[in-house]
């Protein structure tokens, strides 16, 4: 039987990934509105328990019959995930949407390089430093006056970006299914309740927070994953890295379309540096394992956004 993705199945796969960006940032938009009232901790507390309650419904992971080391990698995986997401979301209370995913884009670009050592992939994050050194810049100043608390709450969500993809392929390896995602979620969003404890309370309390805080568990989690696993399956896994690439184009779009954020040329100019770095890395990860299997790439920095931010 013939595997190669038909032209039709790879042209909706692309559909499928841009609407996962799409999601993902319009979820993100949704979350700022109710920072005013709950904070950014308190949100992301809520989404990832309403998001991981959703999934364990459907799943009914078999927790019973998981051994220590399947629930070290679970644990280790789920504390990554809630802090990735908890630290965006902060982040994203001070500094504008597409500059927050922008620079959180840099830790998966130097996990690339690190592991590849290639020059080429190299090169990619001094492309990519160079844009935070535009954003740096900006915020000490620039006319926007970006505020450096917003760059160092993104910079450590990338830290924990790092970590996620590293756990991720670990859980992958002993847990089958989408049962360890469920409880991921869960283990995320209680990562997130001590310091969103009190925001939490009030979004439970105020039904139309609490619509909206089920837009984000649905919009920022479960939506974005299926669209992406379907994707996979039909798109070969360079092409999804790549789409998966132009996340901060969409969210600088969510952010100006939906919460009125102008972007400066220089913060346009460090966003399209960083997009073009993380297009090199995924391009050279293709030339250097071309025959490696879909589910492997697909653990890779440059193909890892489901489920995150």
């Amino acid at each position: 039987m013939n595997n190669v993705p038909s032209n039709r199945g790879m042209d909706s796969a692309v559909f499928l990934v841009i609407g996962s960006c799409m999601s993902l940032q319009f979820a993100a938009s949704l979350a700022v509105q109710i920072f005013p009232h709950a904070g950014a901790w308190g949100v992301s507390a809520l989404r990832l328990l309403i998001a991981g309650l959703i999934l364990c419904l459907f799943t009914r992971p078999r927790i019973r019959q998981w051994n220590a080391m399947q629930w070290r990698r679970v644990i280790v995986f789920g504390l990554s995930l809630g802090l990735m997401n908890s630290f965006f979301y902060a982040s994203i209370a001070h500094i504008p949407l597409g500059v927050a995913v922008t620079i959180e884009f840099l830790g998966p670009l130097l996990l690339a390089a690190v592991l590849s050592r290639r020059p080429v992939d190299l090169a990619c994050v001094l492309a990519a430093a160079i844009g935070l050194g535009l954003l740096g810049w900006d915020a000490l100043g620039g006319e926007s006056q970006l505020a450096p608390i917003g760059i160092a709450l993104a910079l450590i969500a990338g830290v924990f970006w790092v970590c996620y993809i590293l756990a991720s392929a670990k859980v992958g390896e002993v847990i089958p299914g989408q049962g360890g995602l469920a409880v991921v979620f869960l283990i995320g969003g209680l990562a997130a309740v001590p310091a969103g404890f009190q925001g939490a309370l009030v979004i439970v309390g105020d039904p139309h927070l609490l619509l909206l805080a089920l837009g984000t568990a649905l919009l920022g989690s479960l939506v974005p994953y299926s669209l992406e696993l379907m994707a996979l399956r039909r798109l070969p896994p360079g092409v999804f890295g790549i789409l998966l690439s132009l996340e901060p184009v969409f969210a600088a779009l969510f952010g100006w379309l939906l919460l009125s954020q102008d972007l400066n040329a220089w913060q346009l100019a460090a966003i399209a540096l960083v997009i073009s770095a993380s297009i090199g890395t995924t391009l050279s990860g293709r030339a250097r394992r071309p025959t490696a299997p879909r589910e492997q790439l697909a653990a890779e920095p440059a193909a890892s956004s489901c489920i995150r931010s």
